[in-house]
């Protein structure tokens, strides 16, 4: 596959300069280089901005309703492990919403990967606080600012006991592509908080990119847990991305003995239902 395999002939109605490109681009340019094939790769985006992404990558896809991107990115992965599922969503699609399913994905350790689109603002319905807004941000929803606390998504999972934690940035490309294909390849579930500048309601290109640093130019060790969590609450005048943590756990196939073997896509459909027929006539 190449890049021009994924190309849709979709007009991307992004607005320009958005934080949304670089992880498209990112995206694209992991699946090429970890030489998978278009027909092996599902992805599901949700409401919001970041759910247009599925217009712009030429493989399998699902557009669901709000907040509902991991139980169908779960039952596609149960159904048929042989595919590569990623799932995109925005913050206020995953932490809001959608967040009761994010602990129950993590304890299972289902087999995915899951890149949430944080730009801190609803973006697509014109500029309202979600759950990672900062405190006193001031948007069409809070014209004198937010009184409420954020969410730090990365303490957020690490305590649930995700087994892949990173933060990527749009602005490192080539850093974020790497943190892309680490995900797609760890066996568990994977989750990348990308810092994603959103220029219509909360343009941070210049505030991110005078912050960030990589963890892995630092000596960062992602088997430490401890350290990745300390990492996790540092914001401020430094802003670390990259790999916090990694480690290798059963995930829930693997304690399900039932899935083992062929795909459940591919098994015979032999259900016999005339018994159940009598019983309900």
């Amino acid at each position: 596959m190449e890049l021009r395999d994924l190309e849709t002939g979709a007009v991307n109605t992004w607005c320009p300069g958005c934080g949304n490109f670089g992880i498209l681009q990112a995206f694209k340019e992991a699946l090429v280089e970890l030489g998978l094939k278009r027909e092996e790769v599902v992805i599901v985006s949700g409401i919001g901005c970041h759910g247009k992404i599925r217009n712009y990558v030429n493989v399998n896809s699902f557009h669901v309703i709000h907040g509902r991107v991991l139980p169908v990115l779960t039952g596609i992965k149960l159904s048929n492990p042989e595919l590569v599922v990623v799932g995109f969503a925005g913050d206020g699609d995953a932490y809001s919403i959608g967040i009761g399913h994010l602990p129950h994905t993590i304890r299972r350790n289902i087999d995915l990967t899951y890149i949430v689109h944080n730009n801190m603002v609803f973006g697509l319905t014109t500029g309202q606080t979600t759950p990672t807004s900062p405190l006193g941000f001031k948007t069409r929803s809070t014209p004198f600012g937010s009184p409420e606390e954020p969410i730090n998504p990365l303490t957020f999972v690490l305590a649930l006991g995700a087994t892949f934690v990173a933060r990527g940035f749009p602005g490192r490309l080539l850093h974020l592509k790497s943190l892309i294909k680490q995900a797609i390849m760890h066996r568990g579930f994977a989750f990348i908080d990308v810092l994603q500048p959103c220029v219509a309601f909360n343009n941070t290109w210049r505030f991110y990119n005078e912050r960030v640093y990589e963890l892995e130019k630092e000596g960062h060790d992602p088997s430490d847990w401890e350290a990745a969590y300390k990492k996790a609450l540092e914001w401020g005048d430094r802003i670390p991305i990259g790999l916090f943590y990694k480690e290798e756990r059963p995930t829930l196939r693997d304690r399900l003995p039932q899935l083992a073997g062929e795909p459940l896509v591919r098994r015979p459909l032999e259900i016999k239902i005339g018994r159940f027929l009598k019983e309900f006539r």
